[in-house]
């Protein structure tokens, strides 16, 4: 009995920092939806680290300086950006062309920005641009890197609770309990919490490139050429932080008559 009273107060310990972080955090409500998430970071932190990751991927990267596909990517940038309204009016936006097979692009916090030209076959026009450089502007605007990092803060404040209490436990027992906890952590609260961003930067890059002036159903075909191109190697969904390639197109499907309507109004040029 007494044993377990010294294994409950680690652990009533930990739930209170955890509570005290939780709401001592700053709470973010994302313009474009609505959802209410708690940053880890402050916007100047933001930006710091931003620059600093985009800074050292360049300095290992072959940079295209000018170009037809350059000026295309930029263009589409400007466009977004332009759409994204006072969430964009706050980032520095700066987008870099690199030259790699990589089928990928990126946004920093901050809105510093690197697009690999393997993605472009599968982007094909200004519109498939749009769809993924929406997207990731998306995730700038509504602050997820400092979103996860806080989230994953508390995940790990937890599991090093959990493992304090179980100090007293012979190896073998605290190993495998330390480990399910591990990987329940990840399953069933940080890839969830990740694939939930995943969805929501769908939705905003979605409203971004409507009004734009691209057409938001182009977004439903770049995902499918995206779907393709990987040849149905995916994880699973649950192990993975991005949505099924087929939840993301009906996802997307459902979003489309509003972002129809944004897209027929006045567009940004």
């Amino acid at each position: 009995m007494q044993r377990k009273r010294f294994l409950v107060l680690p652990l009533l310990l930990v739930g209170a920092i955890v509570l005290f972080k939780f709401l001592g955090a700053e709470k973010f409500v994302n313009p474009e939806t609505g959802r209410v998430g708690r940053v880890g970071l402050s916007e100047q932190q933001e930006d710091t680290l931003g620059l600093q990751a985009y800074e050292e991927v360049l300095s290992t990267s072959d940079v295209v300086r000018d170009g037809p596909e350059v000026r295309q990517i930029e263009e589409v940038v400007r466009r977004l950006a332009t759409a994204a309204g006072e969430a964009g009016n706050k980032m520095e936006w700066q987008v870099s062309v690199v030259r790699s097979p990589e089928v990928n692009a990126f946004c920093l916090p901050g809105g510093k920005m690197v697009v690999y030209t393997g993605i472009l076959p599968v982007a094909e026009t200004p519109a498939g641009l749009a769809t993924v450089l929406g997207h990731e502007m998306a995730h700038a605007t509504s602050r997820h890197g400092a979103q996860r990092m806080f989230q994953t803060d508390l995940a790990q404040t937890a599991l090093q609770g959990a493992q304090l209490s179980l100090g007293d436990a012979d190896p073998q027992t605290r190993q495998a309990i330390l480990a399910a906890l591990g990987l329940g952590a990840k399953v069933g609260v940080i890839l969830p919490f990740s694939r939930s961003h995943e969805s929501e930067a769908d939705e905003v890059g979605l409203r971004y490139m409507a009004r734009a002036g691209y057409d938001p159903r182009e977004s439903v075909a770049f995902w499918e050429r995206m779907s393709a191109q990987a040849g149905g190697a995916n994880p699973p969904e649950f192990l993975s932080t991005h949505p099924s390639p087929a939840t993301r197109i009906e996802r997307l499907k459902e979003l489309l008559p509003r972002a129809l309507e944004e897209y027929r109004g006045p567009a940004p040029r």
